[in-house]
Formats: C-alpha cells, structure tokens, sequence
C-alpha cells in the first residue's frame, strides 16, 4: 500500500493559499490600524503616530492599504511587493543596527511579514480572491505571468 500525502495536499493548495494570504494580509492591515487610530492597543502600546511623520506615519499607511488589498486580493501581487518592501526597510533601517540576527534584535515580525508578502507576491492571490473574482474566476496559466505549479 502506497500512502502519499501529495494528491490530498495538492487539492487543498487554492484553499490553503487564500487563507495563508487573508491572515497575513489581515494581521498587517491591524498593525497599520493599530499605529493610525490608536485601536488594538494603539501604536507600539499605545497612542497613534503623528501624521506625516517618516517613516512611522507612511508605513502605518502601508500596513492598513496594503494588508487589506492583500487580504481582500485586489491589485495583490503589487500590494504584496510593497508590503514586503517596507518590511525589507524596516528591518535594516530599524532593528538590525541593534544585532545581527532578528531572534537578537526583534525583527523577527519584519523579517517574517517580508518573506511571507514576497511569496503573496510571486504566487499572486489565488484562485479565491476579490480580484479573481472580478476576472470571472479565471486564473492565470504558466504562460500568463504565472509560474508553473509542480505535479510531484
């Protein structure tokens, strides 16, 4: 008896994918809310950042815009590129003067949200996202931009 997990793991690959996109896309999105409005505990344990302030301001706006497009899986292979952009920048501008590896100097969230947002990125959203959707629930091909899924 041949038992492999792959055709079973391979079949809930669309479902898995939205999921792992929505709660990535929706943790950030509260992180940018959290830092605007003062909600969730507010801004690093309270409060808000003042507006316009750089970097703070900007990139609280790019958590809430870009993890809700994320999560919603609208405009998403661009949101995510941004989203991942900013995590990129907030590591070596903020926590890896402190230390070199992230356990060390607290990047560990930054380091995470950047990696997990370039994968959204290059994988797009998914066969169940907004954007999808809106095309009519086509998704791309190996020959439309997409990369070609493995078989094994």
């Amino acid at each position: 008896m041949n038992f492999s997990p792959a055709p079973t793991l391979r079949s809930m690959r669309p479902v898995v994918q939205a999921v792992f996109r929505l709660l990535t896309g929706f943790l950030f999105a509260c992180h940018g809310a959290a830092s605007l409005f003062g909600v969730l505990g507010g801004a690093h344990g309270g409060g808000t950042v003042p507006a316009l302030q750089w970097p703070g301001w900007w990139a609280a706006v790019i958590e809430l815009a870009g993890g809700t497009l994320v999560a919603l899986g609208l405009f998403t292979r661009t949101a995510a590129l941004l989203c991942s952009g900013s995590m990129a920048y907030a590591y070596f501008s903020v926590h890896q003067s402190h230390a070199l590896f992230p356990i060390d100097n607290g990047g560990e969230p930054a380091v995470m949200f950047c990696w997990a947002f370039l994968l959204i990125a290059c994988f797009g959203p998914g066969t169940y996202a907004l954007g999808t959707l809106l095309k009519g629930g086509r998704t791309l091909t190996a020959g439309e931009g997409a990369a070609p899924v493995p078989t094994s």
